[in-house]
Order: structure tokens, then sequence, then C-alpha cells
């Protein structure tokens, strides 16, 4: 379906001799945006020339890429490609510096959105009638894709050029919210609107909320066109689906990594290693300064739902593509491994406050937050005058707010 605005388990277990029988549910069949436009050839593009934001995780359910189904397809002329952080590929790692280059395929130019020039210029849109829009994304205010869709879309508006949007699942549920609303005062890129951490939206349903909600600068409205997914539903995760996992970032590995993000991504804003340099960044975490036997003990003292914490060491190390410099790197680092017992009970970002009260307590003289990032990435300095437990209770009415107004933007149920 298309829409278009310019406002807006079954498990069987048995023992038979030690042995036991497990039989999963069966997965949702879901088709993306990009798989609804296959479906049609493409007819809606037939003649125009085109510019593309995606990067690797443009795949149909059958893991065709959007630029090759395009390129077979002849229905269109693709004139440019733009990509977001961590490349048309995937496989920078994150903050790194990308420089424009050709796509062999297609001879289109490819064109970095990451870094002194963070969104498309005029002369990078010229000789476009189309833009469209296939990332995957994460559900989380801080990654860094959607800031590119807001910058795209004040882009194609200044221009006049409309901008299609395919849809794809939130992989974390779109029927969840959680944490704090942004603080404009402390608008970044990694937070440029007023959203939760977890705003429980697809990109099509923030693009619209963005765009009715005059969010974009100057007064600015795209021209959205929406090619909605079939099948999905927002109390789906994403591995109930059968579409493919593509890591959408070089650190972002599993589905598992994704449930953990919207809280734990916040161990940046701290001297705690959050595990990037390793094989489970963001499921792991800890310092050279941690005993882990008495911190994951700590930890699960808690009784936080959904989640139990094991002891673990690790040593970071730089790995090309992925973690140009962690933390601690060389170090042999303490800490715990995140084990999720049950997702839809585990809070992640109201874990992470926990966490990081209990770890203050046991290491007072070596815990220390790196004030500006964990701002930045918290979304306002309200954690400085009042970081304890009430500071989760303070979310509670903002996001009922929330809750009302992402309502209104809704595709899916």
């Amino acid at each position: 379906m298309l829409l278009k605005s310019r406002r807006w388990g079954l498990v069987l277990t048995g023992i038979f001799f030690c042995a036991s029988l497990t039989e999963a549910a069966p997965k949702k069949n879901v088709l993306t945006g990009l798989d609804v436009l296959a479906q049609h050839q493409f007819a809606s593009l037939r003649g125009k020339r085109v510019g593309l934001i995606c990067n690797h995780t443009a795949l149909s359910q059958k893991g065709e890429h959007l630029v090759d189904l395009l390129q077979a397809s002849g229905v269109c002329q693709i004139k440019a490609i733009f990509a977001p952080e961590h490349g048309y590929r995937g496989d920078h790692a994150d903050g790194s510096t990308i420089q424009d280059s050709i796509d062999p395929a297609t001879q289109a130019r490819i064109f970095s959105l990451y870094g002194k020039v963070n969104r498309p210029t005029k002369e990078m849109l010229a000789g476009i009638d189309l833009l469209i829009y296939d990332i995957q994304d994460v559900g989380v205010r801080f990654y860094t894709y959607i800031t590119t869709l807001t910058y795209v879309m004040e882009s194609a508006a200044e221009a006049g050029i409309p901008l299609m949007i395919l849809d794809r699942p939130n992989p974390i549920r779109g029927d969840r919210i959680e944490g704090p609303m942004l603080d404009l005062r402390f608008k970044s890129f990694v937070g440029a609107h007023a959203l939760p951490i977890r705003y429980g939206l697809t990109v099509g349903e923030l693009a619209l909320l963005i765009n009715s909600e005059n969010w974009l600068a100057n007064g600015l409205k795209a021209d959205l066109q929406i090619v909605k997914m079939e099948g999905w539903q927002r109390s789906l995760w994403y591995d109930e689906t059968n579409l493919p996992w593509v890591a959408p970032s070089p650190n972002m590995k599993t589905v598992e990594t994704a449930i953990v993000y919207p809280g734990f991504c916040l161990i940046e804003g701290t001297n705690l290693s959050e595990g990037r340099g390793t094989e489970s960044p963001f499921l792991q975490f800890g310092a050279p300064w941690i005993m882990a036997q008495s911190y994951a003990q700590a930890l699960q003292n808690l009784q936080l739902p959904g989640v139990s914490f094991e002891p673990v060491q690790f040593i970071p190390k730089a790995i090309p593509g992925v973690a140009s410099n962690p933390k601690y790197t060389g170090e042999l680092c303490q800490g715990v491994r995140l084990v999720v017992t049950d997702r839809n009970q585990f809070k992640p970002i109201e874990a992470i406050i926990k966490v990081l009260l209990v770890t203050r307590q046991l290491y007072p003289s070596q815990f220390q937050f790196r004030e500006a990032s964990f701002t930045r990435l918290y979304g306002s300095d309200q954690w400085q005058a009042q970081f304890d437990a009430e500071l989760i209770n303070s979310w509670e009415q903002s996001l009922l707010e929330f809750q009302k107004l992402s309502e209104r933007y809704y595709l899916y149920h």
C-alpha cells in the first residue's frame, strides 16, 4: 500500500532417555516496503531518475538488494546513492570518515552523508525526480540513521523532490516506548527530535510524525510517499518475522544486541567499556578495576525483570571497520555479560540506570560519568541533579503524552 502525505511458540519438551524436542513458533510472513514495491514491478518508478538513500540493509525478503533489483528492472535510472554513517556497505566503524565513490554496478555517484556534509546538497540532487529511502533502523533515538532521514526530508522539501520511504520493521517492537524525552537544548546528530530513547515507531511512521508535527527546519514540509509493509504487527520482534537479520551497523550484530542497546549504549557516557572491540558489544561491559564475581552478584541481587548477569573477562582490541579505538584497548577488563531471559519483561533503560547506581556505589573512586557524552545520549541534563531510582519515575508523564501523539501516525496494529 502506498500512502502519500505532504503534512506529515509452540514448544514441546519431553525427556526420553535424556533426549528433548523443541519446536519453534512459526515466523510471521512480512513483506517490507521494498518487497511490496517489487511485487508491483516498480511500476511507480517507471521513467524516473532516482536517488537512493540506502546501505547494505536495503534487502528484500529474499536477500536481494534494492540497487540490484532496480538495475535489473530497467524501469528507472539510478542517478545517485546517498549513504549514512557506516557507509553504503556498512563496513566502517562508528565515527569513521567516509569518502565519496562510484558504484561499479550502476556507475552512480555514492555520496557520504556522514561527516562534513550530512545532507544532500542542491548539486547532488541535480537531475533527480524522486528520492527513495530504504535503511533498516533499530528504533532508538540516538541511532543516527533517523537524523540522516530528517536531513534528507529537509533537502527533498527544499528541492521540491518527492521522498519515498520503503518501510521496515522496528526490530524491538512497535508497541514499547521507554526512557527520557530529548530536551531540545541538547539537540545533536544523536538526538534530532523530542523523542524518548525507545520510541516504538517504524521509520515510515516516524517520518509522518516529523513532517506533520512541523519538526523540520524552517517550516519545511516534505512530499512523503510511504510504501507500507504487509504482515507486520506492532508486537513482533524482528526474529519473529521471516526477514533476514543484517547487522545495521558493525556493532549491532544480533537482534539480542538491538534489544539491550536502548539502555546499555548509555555506558558509552561512562568510563566503563561497553564491549566495543570484542565479539559481544553492548552485551558485556566492564573495566580493569571491576571484580567480576562480586559485581555480577551485586547486579543479580537487583532482580531486574527479564535479565541476568554472568561474570566475564575480556580484552578490547581495535577491529578494522568495527572498532577503531575502543576503551581499554589491550587491557584485561572484568565485568558482566547480560543474558536476556525474558525480553518481553526486560526494560533496558530502567535496567541501566539501576546498574550504574550499583556501579557507583561499589566503585566510588573509580567509576566516572563522561558528563557531556552521557548528557548527549540521555537527551537532557536532568540526570546530573537526580541520578537515583526516582529518575525513572520522572519519565512517566512525558511518555504518556508521547504515546498519545505517536498513535496518530500508526500505520500498523
